[in-house]
């Protein structure tokens, strides 16, 4: 690869610093991300067993002969190493033998079954996991404000600059995919659509040989996407099916295929939170649905810049996936974690981010610099709820992340407003 040309992502530090750490580091996430090309960046020599040519000669040599694939200048890259699983066990082992760090970089888009895998890899083989770009790294955010800086308490005032609305809508539909950024804008979307295809045609049998109704797979993704960034449990999703389609579906099939989504990292769920809140009120434990990207929820829904446009309900739920996916990227980078928080009184908030040492803050995500006066009262109403409770432990930070809002700064009542497009790690 042509060194000059790779695109800086978030990851590349944790990369440098696991390769430091530990015998080797396996990179997961969903096809067309980035992980080749960055493995690519961080490796010295490289084999790829998905490459195609001469009828698939690397897997073949896998098979036949894994310890030719181990061989070569370390960091060695074996990209999607879940085309042979058996070369898990061959890098543990060969980590162990060597007793080096950074001696091989695994990438996978897939989860594989744990079938001809005998160790988990505990201590040897650390896993990241990478997403498609947030929008700091695709250069769609300035990156003026530190979310790391703002959940410890610091801001500097500024002007951020104004932001159409039409954007944001381009940059949901377009997504973070890495190759999306040179097409044109009308054709951004294209790739998610591609994307799914190539999932429910060719990766959902690869993962495991077992052949699945590719039709009422799809009805289970449009669910997903119709309800995107809510709760929706396994009744809500079999009855959408039903209505959409007039067709049966039961609950087992249904967590059967989700858990298929899962290990194709085509979804990302946003835990629950609860653990440091202390109060005696019930915490829901119900996960948000979301899509590893929201472009995949518009390609799902068929949705265009313009339908968008005039259909602000479904834009606000995609442009809070679209605050969760940076949030994520953003918040690992400092060992901190991105969670969503309701509970049985009714209180919600749109993500919380837990701190490594447990203090959280909480965060609202909306479209328009109208909602923010609403958004701020309601996460004040909730510190100061929880803080009145016996053993309540309130968050230590309150903050709108909005997409209108031409500024970064602290209001009056102590809490944040943030543009999305001006966040970085």
């Amino acid at each position: 690869m042509d060194r000059n040309l790779y695109r800086k992502r978030i990851i590349d530090d944790k990369v440098e610093e696991y390769l430091d750490t530990f015998g080797a580091v396996c990179i997961e996430g969903p096809k067309w991300c980035g992980k080749t090309w960055t493995s690519t960046f961080h490796c010295r020599s490289c084999i790829y067993l998905g490459d195609p040519a001469n009828n698939f000669q690397n897997r073949r040599l896998a098979e036949l002969a894994p310890q030719a694939i181990l061989e070569g200048e370390i960091p060695r890259l074996i990209d999607e190493w879940q085309e042979y699983p058996p070369l898990w066990d061959a890098v543990r082992h060969q980590v162990d033998s060597r007793g080096e760090v950074g001696q091989y970089i695994l990438t996978g888009s897939a989860t594989p079954v744990h079938k001809g895998i005998l160790h988990s890899g505990a201590g040897r083989i650390a896993r990241l996991r990478m997403r498609p770009m947030s929008l700091y790294e695709s250069g769609d955010s300035t990156g003026e404000v530190s979310l790391q800086e703002v959940c410890q308490g610091r801001l500097k005032p500024k002007l951020t600059g104004e932001v159409e609305l039409r954007r944001i809508v381009q940059l949901i539909v377009r997504g973070g995919w890495p190759s999306a950024l040179s097409r044109r804008q009308n054709h951004g979307g294209l790739l998610s659509a591609e994307y799914l295809r190539a999932i429910l045609e060719d990766d959902v049998y690869r993962m495991d040989g077992i052949q699945r109704d590719s039709a009422k797979m799809l009805r289970l993704l449009r669910s997903l996407a119709r309800n995107v960034s809510t709760t929706v449990g396994i009744s809500k999703l079999r009855g959408d099916i039903r209505s959409e389609a007039g067709e049966e579906i039961d609950d087992k099939t249904i967590v059967s295929y989700l858990n298929v989504f899962q290990r194709l990292f085509l979804l990302e769920n946003q835990p629950p939170f609860s653990s440091n809140i202390r109060s005696s009120v019930r915490v829901k434990q119900a996960e948000k649905r979301h899509f590893t990207d929201p472009s995949l929820a518009c390609s799902l829904l068929k949705v265009t810049p313009d339908m968008l446009m005039n259909d602000l309900n479904t834009l606000g739920f995609l442009f809070e996936s679209l605050c969760v996916r940076d949030l994520q990227i953003y918040a690992e980078a400092f060992e901190a974690k991105v969670f969503h928080y309701q509970d049985y009184k009714g209180r919600e908030v749109d993500a919380v981010i837990e701190l490594p040492d447990g203090a959280w803050c909480a965060f609202e995500i909306k479209l328009g610099a109208r909602q923010i006066d609403a958004a701020a009262a309601g996460l004040i109403r909730l510190r100061d709820s929880i803080a009145a409770e016996p053993g309540g432990r309130p968050p230590v930070v309150l903050a709108v992340i909005c997409a209108l809002s031409n500024a970064a700064y602290q209001r009056e009542d102590g809490v944040y407003v943030l543009p999305i497009t001006a966040l970085k790690p």
